[in-house]
C-alpha cells in the first residue's frame, strides 16, 4: 500500500515518522554542545557561540531572541537567570544556528555514500490478520541535499513537519519503489556516516 498514512497506529502500530527519526539522527551527528541549557555551563557555552560575530548575532536576532547587552552580560556572567521561555528559545536558536553552520559539511560527508538502515513499524500489537509481511532494509543513499535543507530548516523542530517529511519521503519512494508505504514510520534507524 504505497501512500501516504492517514490515520497511523489505528490497528495498534507502534513507530515515529521516519523523516523526524532521521532529523533527529542528523542532529546527533552535527554534534555541538552536550550540557543542558538549564546548566549554568550550558548556558554560557550556547550564549557565546550565538554572539561571537555579528553574523551569528544577526540569526540570532531573527529567530526573536534578542537580549539587551546588559540583560546578556548579566546571563552570560551568572547574575541573572533567563525565564523558562527564554531558556526555550535560547536552546532553540542554538540547535538552528549549528544546523546551519554544520549543512555544508555534514552534506559532503553523506552524499559520499551513506549506507541507511530502516526497521518498519513494531506491529506486535497488530492483528495478525491486519499485519504486513516487513522486513529491515538497507540501501545506499547519495542524494541528500533537499533532506538536509529541510533538516537544517528546522521548522519540522517548530511542528511544520511537512516539507522535512515530504522530501524524505520522495526519498523513500526514489530508493524503496512501491514498498516505501511501509517506512513511512518506522522503529528505528540508522546511517553508516
Amino acid at each position: 500500500m504505497p501512500g501516504r498514512h492517514i490515520d497511523f497506529g489505528q490497528y495498534g502500530a507502534k513507530g515515529v515518522r521516519s523523516s523526524i527519526a532521521a532529523a533527529h539522527i542528523l542532529d546527533t551527528l552535527a554534534g555541538g554542545i552536550t550540557s543542558p541549557v538549564t546548566t549554568r555551563r550550558g548556558l554560557t557555552a550556547r550564549l557565546r557561540y550565538m554572539t561571537r560575530s555579528a553574523h551569528a548575532r544577526s540569526l540570532m536576532v531573527s529567530e526573536g531572541l534578542n537580549p539587551s547587552p546588559t540583560t546578556l552580560s548579566k546571563w552570560l556572567d551568572g547574575t541573572q537567570e533567563p525565564k523558562p521561555a527564554n531558556l526555550d528559545l535560547i536552546d532553540r536558536t542554538y540547535r538552528r544556528m549549528r544546523r546551519h553552520n554544520v549543512a555544508r559539511y555534514l552534506l559532503q560527508r553523506l552524499n559520499s555514500g551513506t549506507r541507511v538502515e530502516i526497521h518498519p513499524a513494531d506491529d506486535s500489537f497488530v492483528q495478525q490478520r491486519n499485519r504486513r509481511p516487513n522486513r529491515m532494509r538497507k540501501f545506499t543513499l547519495r542524494r541528500w541535499d533537499r533532506i538536509v535543507a529541510a533538516w537544517a530548516d528546522g521548522a519540522w523542530e517548530k511542528g511544520n513537519e511537512e516539507p522535512l517529511h515530504d522530501v524524505w519521503c520522495q526519498m523513500l519512494s526514489d530508493e524503496l519503489g512501491s514498498d516505501w508505504g511501509a517506512y513511512e514510520y518506522c522503529k528505528s534507524i540508522g546511517f553508516n556516516a
